[in-house]
């Protein structure tokens, strides 16, 4: 091989070499997008199925995953004064946030975010012709409520009481899911839940209380003391009280506020 091909053939051999390159392709990118985050969220039972869905959203949109606890707001309530850590509480009445406001466990001002209402669960069909709060005191009759200490079993107990009713519960369960579960399953005839969760479930039928003797259950939320993760737990708020997650809480037989 002569000395003048040389240059040439190292020529031809980087082209090569530039376009297996091009073939296997370049390493990839880190993601533009920002890192995952973690989130906890203490909330109410009965906004497991719009929370999910506010949750999912968050993930998608800012890539915050979030942890949810969801169980009977005194439970929450109890759990969160005795030191459990969490970032954000959505609470089903004002009584338990201001609990909590008053342990000095908020990092903000709570603020209002949807509102509920009561409705008689029974079976589809309503096969035992339940019409009003008085047909649940008729004998014979399976009926479950949330204990008093849980905030639908307080409401439910103050509209029994603008109904002049006397119920005497088969079992008081220690959330509101509890009694939806219980009517779903066969084991009572009736239950008083939230209008979300005769929405929601899709495995009920709901009997509505009228307004005069029905009550109107605020929900509040507010970031706490103690969240690991506050720019999330704030994102997290905003997003529920947006125009986006007040549908999300609409389309679950929430009110919006």
């Amino acid at each position: 091989m002569s000395e003048s091909s040389c240059p040439v053939n190292r020529v031809r051999f980087a082209v090569a070499a530039l376009a297996l390159l091009a073939a296997c392709g370049q390493p990839s990118t880190p993601s533009a997008g920002p890192a995952r985050t973690a989130l906890t969220v203490f909330a109410a039972a009965s906004l497991q199925p719009a929370f999910d869905k506010i949750g999912a959203k968050l993930l998608s949109t800012q890539n915050i995953a979030t942890t949810f606890s969801y169980a009977g707001t005194q439970t929450l309530t109890t759990q969160l004064t005795q030191g459990a850590p969490a970032d954000v509480f959505a609470s089903a009445d004002v009584a338990h946030m201001t609990t909590i406001q008053s342990a000095g466990l908020l990092h903000s001002q709570s603020v209002l975010f949807a509102h509920n209402r009561l409705e008689i669960a029974v079976a589809k069909g309503n096969p035992k012709g339940i019409h009003t709060l008085a047909d649940l005191a008729r004998s014979g009759l399976v009926v479950v409520l949330a204990d008093p200490s849980v905030p639908a079993g307080k409401y439910a107990a103050q509209a029994l009481a603008k109904a002049g009713v006397t119920v005497h519960p088969a079992s008081l369960e220690q959330q509101v899911t509890g009694v939806l579960s219980k009517v779903t399953l066969g084991e009572a005839d009736a239950g008083i839940v939230y209008v979300s969760d005769i929405v929601t479930s899709g495995q009920v039928d709901g009997v509505v209380i009228p307004d005069n003797q029905n009550v109107i259950a605020d929900y509040p939320i507010a970031v706490l003391k103690s969240a690991q993760n506050q720019t999330g737990a704030v994102a997290f708020v905003d997003l529920v009280l947006s125009t986006e997650g007040q549908s999300i809480l609409t389309a679950a037989g929430f009110q919006g506020v």
